[in-house]
């Protein structure tokens, strides 16, 4: 099928990077949504299957076949309380098969299948938004280290070798009505470091600090690029990053409406919150931050707090997966039940969902 006949459902869903605060955990899959048991578009796999308990969720987040009888599945693997699990493997995975004559599913070698983990640029896209306080208590004391500490956050953010599907902006605020762009959208690690770099301490004319408004601002900014990725049929996902060393002293927009923006934010956007020194409202930035927040004590630690940060992101981007495999079901065979499941170490899980073989010949690779 078409990738456009899934993206038509995608609209009505918001399917990646589910996230909502419970004691400031970081959670992945929002069980309210009506995805089953946190399964995306699949369900729980047939008991004929007797895989036992599941350790880890997998989520389907969308699935096509390419012909000659190429099956991919881009999905999330958790665990139970919702955390990510990255740097999986294909050879961690087994396929099972289930057609019209089958009693229960039948194993399909991973290796004549050619069963692999691919690049999910293609239909997947991971941007991060960066947002800098740079009031006046910021550059006259702390600049050096926020400079240093958001370079550390770039590199261990963005992957090793640019990607397209791996992008990141960079903001900044003071006391103005107004989310300076620091940085535009951008796969290149280097632009992304030249931009900090540049960063002075005359960089601000308002020395006040309008933090709110700075959330309000970068939540309308990545809700915009999930609805570009989605026109470009293209699954987005999108982390806001706050960085302050205080509370909102602008008073141009309420508390109440910061927070309801994060609230009703599109769930694909996860918030993290880094805040620091003694003037902090901590409860008000684990609340913005409803993914993930983290605080400094000074500004020695804010290299260590962007590291957490970093690792967090990092470990949601890569917990997405593209799986596919040449599946040896032929034109005429219908629909047919498919099974995957993922052992790492001692856990397991497993999702299963269907496809039809239309059209599906022999020779796919």
């Amino acid at each position: 099928m078409k990738m456009k006949y899934y993206l038509r459902y995608f609209s009505v869903f918001t399917l990646l990077f589910l996230a909502f605060s419970c004691g400031n955990s970081d959670d992945d899959v929002n069980l309210d949504l009506n995805f089953g048991d946190g399964l995306g578009k699949g369900e729980p796999v047939d008991e004929c299957l007797n895989l036992g308990e599941s350790d880890l969720v997998l989520s389907i987040q969308e699935q096509y076949t390419t012909l000659p009888g190429k099956v991919s599945i881009l999905f999330k693997v958790s665990d139970t309380d919702g955390n990510p699990i990255s740097q999986l493997t294909a050879n961690q995975f087994t396929i099972y098969e289930q057609g019209r004559n089958d009693e229960c599913f039948n194993t399909i070698s991973a290796s004549e299948s050619f069963a692999r983990i691919s690049p999910n640029s293609q239909i997947f896209n991971s941007n991060t938004l960066l947002v800098l306080d740079l009031s006046n208590s910021v550059l006259s004391s702390s600049l050096d280290e926020l400079k240093t500490a958001s370079v550390t956050f770039v590199n261990n953010v963005m992957p090793a070798t640019t990607e397209e599907s791996y992008k990141m902006a960079i903001y900044w605020f003071d006391g103005e009505d107004e989310l300076h762009l620091l940085n535009d959208l951008t796969s290149s690690k280097e632009e992304l470091v030249a931009a900090i770099d540049s960063i002075t301490d005359d960089i601000s004319n308002d020395p006040s600090t309008d933090l709110y408004g700075a959330v309000i601002k970068s939540t309308k900014i990545a809700e915009d690029l999930l609805k570009d990725n989605i026109k470009d049929d293209v699954i987005g996902a999108a982390s806001v990053v706050v960085f302050t060393d205080g509370t909102d002293q602008a008073s141009r927009y309420k508390e109440e409406e910061a927070l309801k923006k994060v609230t009703e934010a599109n769930g694909n956007i996860s918030f993290f919150t880094i805040g620091l020194g003694a003037e902090i409202d901590t409860q008000v930035l684990s609340d913005i931050g409803k993914t993930y927040s983290v605080f400094a004590g000074n500004a020695e630690e804010l290299e260590n707090t962007f590291n957490d940060i970093s690792l967090k992101i990092s470990e949601r981007a890569n917990s997405f997966y593209l799986f596919e495999y040449c599946s040896p079901k032929r034109d005429g065979s219908g629909d047919n039940n498919l099974a995957i499941r993922v052992v790492d170490g001692s856990r397991q899980g497993a999702v299963q969902t269907k496809f039809s073989a239309k059209g599906f010949t022999g020779g796919c690779e």
